[in-house]
């Protein structure tokens, strides 16, 4: 009798564990219990930006970073971005920000980054990439962003809304 008394606990206990710990499974939520926001998902106050370029406005959001944050600071500005590869509009800043580079993987339309510590980014490409960079956020909806940098260098204004 205590032979199976003790399969059954064992068995049981076997089983419990098994269900608790299935990736797979559904975490449930109850009605009282509210889930924590994603920090990279959810906007942050103070964190839009308006980039205008001639007569066209773009809306992007920073990141919520310390390099975003160092950025903000310098605004608002207008600087003249430089041509490189037919896909991305370059400008050095006068000083460093600071870093936490890592490899993206792939660059989207849209993106702005920080090249090293001095040099700010506004990708008109979506293309692979094998450099490192700082996220500084992103445009809302680069859609007509290629056409409006055009092929040369251009005039950026940066500022937040």
């Amino acid at each position: 009798m205590k032979k199976r008394l003790f399969m059954f606990l064992l068995l049981s206990g076997l089983t419990m564990l098994m269900l608790g710990c299935n990736p797979d499974a559904d975490p449930v939520i109850s009605e009282t219990e509210t889930p924590t926001p994603d920090p990279d998902l959810d906007p942050v106050p103070g964190n839009k930006l308006r980039i205008t370029i001639g007569s066209v406005s773009f809306t992007g959001t920073l990141a919520d970073n310390a390099t975003a944050t160092a950025f903000k600071a310098l605004l608002p500005m207008t600087v003249s971005m430089r041509e490189m590869n037919g896909n991305e509009k370059y400008y050095y800043l006068p000083d460093n920000l600071p870093t936490a580079a890592s490899n993206p993987g792939m660059i989207q339309v849209g993106d702005l980054m920080l090249y090293g510590s001095d040099c700010v980014v506004l990708f008109y490409e979506t293309f692979q990439t094998s450099y490192s960079y700082t996220r500084l956020g992103s445009l809302d909806n680069p859609s007509e962003l290629a056409a409006s940098l055009g092929s040369g260098n251009v005039s950026v204004t940066f500022e937040l809304i």
